[in-house]
């Protein structure tokens, strides 16, 4: 591939994470109004602090714009990522939650369900499905999405059951001030919203690569030109053909696995490939930075 056509490329995936950004801003917008406003409903991270100080100054008789606590949080949070992990998530992570506040004025929708129960369900799952969207684009939601994914880059795993319980905590002080009936329905909105994020991004999940092949050495060129791993390459002996055969080994991250298949059964389109989910792997593991 030349130069121009691996810029081409890289401004085609800039411009499409866009567009899912785009989408996670005005999916948010929505389900804030639809969803979560008519069951006061407090949402997680950043976002729900500024909610709840709001709130409590507001019985002090102060007036301390939600907007501003959102800016305030997320300034240093932004510049840390913008230094540890990269430029272009900080730039993604930023741009969603100002398109946020922005549709939040420009866009107006109405609720859908007077029960509670189906805004809670409708909006967790949805909240969460939001947020993954910003991921998978190669950003964030902000907020404690930037220190999520900060973490779990330092520690190849992800972090969102943690998140959840930092969320609780924050709900239970919410609780104790206002109303514990509508604490308990935030957190089972971020329970559910917590189980789509992590259902739908594994970026941290790790899989086993098992490849029997007669060509060891074509199949282990596709695969390191693909990722950056080692790969152990065992030999077999075929039980029916009655030949040689050659059994190749390799952990890959989850996110990794289509494109790898793709460049080994390129390369070698007689390769029979199995893919197993792997619990922990111990040792040396290159993860792809964020772009």
């Amino acid at each position: 591939m030349n130069i121009r056509n691996l810029k081409k490329n890289k401004t085609l995936r800039f411009l499409f994470s866009v567009l899912l950004i785009v989408l996670s801003a005005v999916a948010q917008s929505f389900i804030m109004q639809v969803f979560m406003n008519p069951c006061n409903l407090l949402s997680g991270g950043f976002t729900g602090i500024s909610l709840l100080a709001n709130k409590i100054l507001g019985l002090q008789g102060i007036n301390f714009p939600v907007s501003t606590g959102i800016l305030l949080l997320n300034a240093p949070a932004a510049l840390l990522c913008a230094k540890y992990i990269s430029k272009r998530f900080t730039l993604l992570s930023v741009m969603q939650f100002v398109l946020v506040s922005i549709f939040l004025e420009i866009l107006h929708f109405e609720p859908l369900f007077d029960d509670i129960i189906l805004n809670i369900l409708f909006g967790g799952i949805l909240w969460g499905s939001s947020i993954a969207l910003a991921l998978k684009a190669g950003g964030s939601t902000g907020g404690t999405d930037f220190i999520a994914q900060f973490v779990s880059i330092k520690i190849h795993k992800g972090i969102w059951e943690y998140v959840f319980a930092f969320n609780c905590c924050m709900l239970l002080i919410f609780g104790y001030i206002f109303g514990w009936i509508y604490a308990g329905y935030s957190i089972v909105f971020q329970f559910l919203s917590t189980k789509m994020i992590s259902t739908l991004y594994h970026r941290f999940a790790q899989v086993t690569l098992e490849i029997m092949t007669k060509e060891p050495e074509t199949v282990s060129q596709a695969f390191f030109d693909t990722v950056q791993h080692g790969m152990t390459v065992f030999t077999g002996y075929g039980a029916y053909s009655h030949s040689e055969m050659y059994l190749c080994k390799a952990v890959i991250s989850s996110y990794q696995v289509e494109e790898v298949i793709y460049a080994i059964r390129h390369a070698e389109p007689h390769a029979l490939i199995n893919t197993y989910q792997t619990l922990n792997f111990y040792g040396n593991f290159h993860f792809d930075p964020i772009e």
